[in-house]
């Protein structure tokens, strides 16, 4: 990725404005808070402790990165902890990341599952519609720890307007489910798939319930969406 073009894409952006007093020192300005970020964002990339696992790409990890800072500097999310899921990549490999912020390792690297009208294999639509069955993208925090139908389970509130404010009201929850395994891919093809909720491996799924609860941020993110989810987030 190149850091310096996104800069100056930025640069371009903030003089087609014409409510600067002084566009030239105010452009410069946003011009370094961004490099800024960027370069904070890829030293934290590159000091992320792997612990045996793969990293997310760096597209999907900076947008979250960027989203848990906003997120914790409003007082919305509370915990040093940032779950990713990248839903770009097949539902065939393991596309949820837990990652501890204040101790720089990822926690764990897991299967998760998208809703049933989402897609087969990959996950191509979105909804935050209740009935959908349909994932809902964006940023969210993780709420409080309940048992239902699919024993312990984690609720969610999403924080984009139009994107996944209905999650609670929808039951969009994390939960285990034994149509999240490697054993359900091999019998066939492709992860079995929820009612919208990012459902995960039945042996996990205490582990990183009890490891995000209580305020942490959580992203769902794909790429057809990316302008939208920043849009709805510092709207």
């Amino acid at each position: 990725m190149n850091y310096k073009s996104l800069s100056f894409l930025f640069f371009l952006l903030l003089m087609s404005f014409n409510s600067f007093p002084d566009k030239t020192i105010s452009a410069n300005k946003s011009i370094e808070i961004v490099e800024k970020a960027v370069s904070k964002n890829v030293s934290t990339y590159n000091q992320l402790n792997a612990n045996s696992f793969e990293l997310p790409k760096f597209e999907c990890f900076t947008m979250a990165l960027d989203g848990f800072y906003a997120l914790k500097q409003k007082g919305i999310i509370q915990k040093n902890i940032l779950t990713l899921v990248d839903f770009s990549l097949s539902s065939n490999v393991k596309r949820m990341w837990v990652i501890d912020l204040e101790k720089n390792i990822v926690l764990f690297q897991t299967l998760v599952a998208h809703g049933r009208n989402t897609g087969e294999e990959y996950a191509k639509e979105f909804s935050n519609q209740a009935e959908s069955f349909k994932s809902s993208i964006g940023f969210y925090a993780t709420g409080e720890i309940y048992k239902g139908k699919h024993g312990l389970s984690l609720k969610l509130d999403g924080l984009e307007k139009g994107l996944n404010d209905n999650a609670r009201k929808r039951a969009v929850v994390i939960h285990g489910a034994d149509y999240v395994s490697e054993s359900f891919i091999k019998q066939n093809k492709r992860l079995g798939r929820s009612q919208g909720c990012p459902a995960v491996p039945v042996e996990m799924n205490e582990k990183i319930i009890n490891a995000i609860k209580d305020k942490s941020c959580l992203f769902l993110y794909h790429p057809s969406a990316k302008q939208e989810i920043l849009s709805k987030l510092y709207s």
